[in-house]
């Protein structure tokens, strides 16, 4: 009846809060090459994308992902006790509990990691860092949040592992928190299951702050692939075509262990209770319901996403490629402010023109 009144419009994020306020050290070296009209219109961030190429201007920006990481690190031995080295890559997975989000998936991943590690992989040392909150009627994800937290207890104490791979649960996780993990951020894990994110932010501010995406064509992923160009960012996985063709073709989720040579090894460290120090049924319960029901298709797409974890791997051993793919994203981050995403409100749904304000002028009397 009224087409006109459904469209999209993209979410965005405020650069206020999610650079200037939450990474100084990264605003005062954007500043230093474009000046700070950036900071009142977010398009002229693009004037920044030549020096991704500058080698003075990699080299300070790791600089600065180091300095966010010695701040990170601070809280985090602050917050949970746990020590993390600041010169490794930093692995973030920060967003509500949800099966579609597939903390499930990373976690599996850092299972392979470890079990690499003490099979004597030369593996990228790395601290897997998750955060975020379960609904409260939510017992899966509840129950997903204690699992990962007794594998991390494992992780972190094997003396064969040390501090080659640290794995921290991030507890009581909200604004604040997130204002200092995320400019420490590597490496930003979006990795639902295609067809089920409605958008998210968080990979917008992550982005935005010089962090890698490893990533499904799903929700804003897409977008944000389309604005810093398929080369700086890591997609894999199934589409949402894929998804529902898959589920379609009925393909009973314990098929794929034959697709990645360890899954059947990760798995059944699950399903044995390896990492449960005693209690090994709630884990048990985990690896049957991946090789069951997995109704979101970890299984089915982790061969994709290990496969596309180990080229990350590849790229952060070359510190200035990554630096420059980094840098890219940064610099071509513009689109997802949240002023755009006003104007196109304005513009669309509200019928509203914007009202200028000049500096110093004290509010109309109510």
């Amino acid at each position: 009846m009224w087409p006109e009144r459904f469209i999209n419009v993209t979410n965005g994020v405020t650069p206020r809060l999610w650079m200037i306020q939450a990474n100084p050290a990264l605003t005062a070296l954007i500043d230093s090459r474009i000046g700070t009209d950036w900071k009142y219109d977010l398009d002229r961030l693009k004037q920044f994308t030549p020096y991704a190429s500058d080698d003075k201007t990699r080299a300070a920006f790791r600089e600065v992902k180091r300095q966010n990481k010695e701040r990170l690190a601070a809280l985090v031995k602050q917050r949970t006790g746990i020590e993390i080295r600041p010169d490794v890559m930093y692995d973030v997975q920060i967003k509500r509990i949800h099966e579609y989000k597939r903390q499930l998936m990373k976690l599996l991943h850092v299972i392979e990691l470890y079990q690499r590690i003490r099979d004597g992989e030369d593996v990228l040392p790395r601290v897997v860092l998750f955060a975020g909150k379960a609904a409260p009627g939510y017992q899966r994800a509840k129950n997903i949040i204690e699992v990962i937290n007794q594998v991390a207890d494992i992780v972190n104490n094997d003396p064969l592992v040390g501090d080659r791979l640290k794995c921290v649960f991030f507890p009581n996780y909200e604004v604040s928190s997130a204002a200092v993990i995320i400019p420490a951020a590597d490496l930003s894990q979006q990795i639902s299951t295609a067809g089920f994110e409605a958008s998210g932010t968080g990979n917008m501010k992550l982005a935005l702050n010089g962090a890698l995406t490893i990533g499904t064509l799903d929700g804003a992923n897409i977008e944000i692939r389309d604005a810093v160009d398929e080369e700086n960012i890591f997609i894999f996985g199934m589409t949402a075509r894929e998804v529902a063709e898959h589920r379609a073709a009925g393909v009973p989720p314990s098929a794929h262990l034959d697709s990645h040579p360890r899954l059947r090894s990760i798995i059944d460290a699950l399903r044995t209770g390896f990492f449960a120090n005693g209690g090994r049924v709630l884990h048990a319960q985990l690896a049957s319901y991946l090789l069951e029901e997995d109704p979101f298709f970890v299984l089915a797409d982790y061969a994709a996403y290990s496969e596309t974890s180990n080229r990350v791997d590849q790229l952060y051993q070359d510190p200035e490629a990554w630096s420059e793919a980094a840098l890219l994203n940064v610099a071509r981050m513009s689109y997802f402010s949240i002023d755009r995403t006003v104007r196109e409100y304005a513009e669309h749904i509200w019928g509203v023109l914007p009202e200028p304000v000049q500096a110093g002028c004290p509010p109309p009397e109510s």
